[in-house]
């Protein structure tokens, strides 16, 4: 693998390659030596571990890729083996003299659904947790933005690095030829040698420009009993299906606030030592996903009542992105406040978690907010 400057990472990633930022490192992956790709996940990890273990002679012993909120015929799990990737330190846009880039003028935008269906299917939500002897169940809508002209993946990728200095921003091609682009704040799983941590987000409420409402937000969050409870479903089913791959596991004893520009965040930050080092980071991630913060829980029952209230196909929206290389180490965000972007048009998604106490006014402000990670980075109002 290659080694480059973050800066010029990003300025040489095009449409259809892969890239991820994090706090500590820069990944550009690029072409395709081999594309592997199935609906069952743990398979998937599996054929992925044995190609890169056969050896490569003439490709990075690494594959990238996206996995699907729900796998299927139409949205497998994808993962490539690039032809070349290069890898550098973290980006730090304030280091550089950067300038936001122009996306284009949209010529038509709409909710998926309308808000006022939105609010029902919450309403809805609410009535079926007790029925459904349901925990939780996310919900989420979809915002489509039509340009006259083609759009770009590099300025709109370029604008949310830009923006997002933490967390984990991505970009890579999916099966159907478009690209799912983002900003995540959330850790699903990283592996680095016997080392396990995940970062599990559940409990959230909007940044402010004024900073007093700005703190009065942050402090309501902690102070939040549906945002606790939420929270600690969460976290606990993440323990729950780490601990039998690891000997050892520390888990805090409560969240932390975890900031982005746009969301605060209750997260928690839980690490683990790995007993097999046969399993990799793709396993793990497959064994995670979908957690109770982009699906629900029961996950079963919480999916099916999420096809039956959604008007819209996820995709690879709320799913996982990553990498994973030969010795099994790797990383995977959570595939959150992000946009699958075809020539002319993106498809933005935002959703938000429902328990028992939500309001749907409430939860449909949340999902608007969480919309504006990428409205800014598109130069558009927030919705």
């Amino acid at each position: 693998m290659n080694t480059g400057s973050p800066a010029g990472l990003l300025s040489r990633y095009r449409r259809g390659d892969f890239f991820l930022a994090t706090a500590d490192r820069t990944l550009l992956a690029r072409g395709v030596h081999t594309a592997i790709t199935d609906v069952d996940e743990f398979a998937l990890a599996d054929r992925v571990g044995a190609t890169l273990r056969d050896g490569l002679a003439d490709a990075p012993r690494l594959a990238v890729g996206a996995l699907p909120f729900h796998s299927g015929p139409d949205t497998p799990g994808h993962l490539v083996v690039p032809a070349e990737a290069e890898v550098s330190g973290a980006v730090h846009p304030h280091a550089v003299a950067w300038s936001r880039r122009a996306v284009g003028n949209p010529v038509d935008v709409r909710p998926v659904p309308e808000p006022a269906r939105h609010l029902q299917a919450v309403a809805s939500a609410v009535d079926a947790l007790a029925a459904r002897n349901l925990r939780k169940v996310v919900l989420a809508r979809a915002l489509d933005v039509e340009f006259g002209e083609p759009v770009s993946p590099e300025a709109v990728l370029h604008n949310l690095v830009l923006d997002n200095d933490r967390g984990y921003t991505f970009a890579t091609g999916l099966p159907n030829g478009a690209t799912l682009l983002g900003a995540s704040p959330e850790l699903l799983l990283s592996r680095h040698g016997r080392t396990v941590v995940s970062h599990p987000h559940a409990g959230s409420a909007p940044r402010s420009p004024d900073p007093d409402v700005d703190e009065r937000n942050a402090k309501a969050l902690l102070a939040s009993r549906k945002d606790h409870v939420e929270h600690g479903v969460l976290t606990e089913a993440v323990v729950e299906t780490l601990r039998p791959y690891c000997r050892r596991l520390h888990v805090p004893s409560g969240p932390s606030l975890v900031s982005t520009p746009t969301m605060w965040h209750l997260g928690t930050t839980v690490t683990g030592e790995l007993s097999d080092p046969a399993v990799t980071a793709l396993h793990l991630a497959a064994a995670l996903h979908p957690t109770p913060a982009i699906c629900g829980t029961p996950t079963s029952s919480a999916r099916q009542l999420v096809t039956e209230l959604e008007t819209f196909d996820r995709g690879y929206y709320a799913g996982a992105v990553g990498w994973v290389d030969a010795k099994g180490d790797g990383e995977w965000a959570v595939s959150i406040r992000c946009a699958e972007v075809t020539e002319h048009s993106l498809r933005l998604y935002a959703g938000g978690g429902i328990m028992p106490e939500s309001d749907p006014r409430t939860e449909l402000e949340e999902t608007s907010a969480k919309f504006a990670t990428l409205l800014r980075a598109m130069g558009l109002p927030q919705e």
